[in-house]
């Protein structure tokens, strides 16, 4: 008996070194799972990834690029890209051309907002209305956003599915190929 309890002593001394590394791997686990959450939050909550298919935003984005957005934004104004869930489902990067109260009309290749030439060095070709639902001049409402493609003879946009609502807005592209895309203002 005596050599018995020296043994079951001695195997819980050695099984008293791993105790610790019994239960190490659920804190990990929980750690682990804890970072996969926190992660999930912030593409979910914060920031979002975009590829950009197609030619509608040449010269500025190329087709096969990838842009981060960032979903939390006070508001979106003329001149900011944005990644964009159109009627259809699809989702679109385009540039805010015109926001609420803002009057846009389209003609002889150009684009007038509020009856002014609106001035566009970033685009290629010329603007011309797209057969669709929208009559120019067009006022937009409260919470309404203009949004077209820079490559505008290559570009669904604003012009074939008409204007869209804030709600539709995924994000502001903050992040292109490594690099910052930050609005140019004057």
């Amino acid at each position: 008996m005596a050599g018995n309890r020296r043994s079951r002593k001695s195997n819980r001394r050695i099984l008293g070194k791993y105790d610790g590394l019994k239960y190490g791997w659920l804190i990990d686990a929980r750690k682990f799972i804890i970072l996969i959450a926190g992660v999930f939050l912030v593409f979910r909550l914060v920031v979002g990834f975009s590829f950009i298919k197609g030619d509608s935003m040449q010269p500025a984005l190329k087709s096969g690029e990838v842009v981060m957005y960032f979903r939390i934004n006070a508001g979106y104004r003329a001149g900011d890209v944005v990644s964009v869930r159109v009627p259809e489902g699809k989702y679109y990067v385009k540039r805010v051309i015109a926001a609420a109260g803002d009057t846009i009309e389209i003609k002889d290749g150009n684009v007038y907002l509020n009856e002014e030439i609106l001035d566009e060095p970033y685009i290629q070709g010329r603007t011309f209305v797209q057969e669709g639902a929208v009559r120019y001049p067009l006022t937009l409402e409260e919470d309404q956003l203009f949004v077209m493609g820079d490559n505008r003879e290559a570009s669904m946009d604003s012009r074939t599915f008409g204007a869209v609502g804030k709600r539709q807005i995924k994000g502001k592209i903050l992040l292109q190929g490594g690099k910052f895309y930050i609005r140019k203002t004057k």
